[in-house]
Parts: C-alpha cells; sequence; structure tokens
C-alpha cells in the first residue's frame, strides 16, 4: 500500500490543496486523493509535486508494511513475517 506525507509537507511550506493542483497542472481533487492515500500518481505526477513540496519523491511516497518483505527494506520498513 501506498502511503504520503505529501500533506505534511504541503503545510509545512503553506500552500492549499488547490496552489499545489494548480502548480502540477492538475485538480484539487488529484491532491486530495493522493493525500488520503486513494490514488496512486504517475510518475511525472509524483516528480511535479515532489519538485513543488521541495522534497524527494522518496520523502514523500513509501510502501507500508503490508508490502512485500524485499520492496519493504528497499524503504526501511520493518516487516512483520507473522502477517504472511
Amino acid at each position: 500500500m501506498l502511503t504520503t506525507k505529501m500533506r505534511e509537507y504541503r503545510e509545512r511550506i503553506g500552500i492549499t490543496q488547490v496552489e499545489l493542483a494548480q502548480r502540477c497542472g492538475c485538480r484539487r481533487e488529484t491532491i486530495g486523493k493522493l493525500e488520503a492515500g486513494k490514488y496512486n500518481p504517475s510518475l511525472k505526477l509524483a516528480m511535479d509535486v515532489a519538485r513543488e513540496l521541495d522534497a524527494s519523491v522518496y520523502d514523500l511516497f513509501f510502501f507500508s508494511e503490508d508490502e512485500p518483505p524485499e520492496v519493504a527494506v528497499l524503504h526501511n520498513i520493518e516487516y512483520d513475517s507473522s502477517r504472511v
């Protein structure tokens, strides 16, 4: 499951979802869905969002512990093998 810290970064620099959407060339609803974890961004959109939030894609988007161990390790996420 993809998780995001977009809202935290967006609020840190003091912009609204509308402003971020305008800067990234997408709709405010898209930003809302991204922040809620209900939408997986394209690589271009993820990179645009990261640029506007002065962060890396890796800072903003990562996989939760529901991912297979090899993916979790790449993102420094503790993996609970008992859940398999």
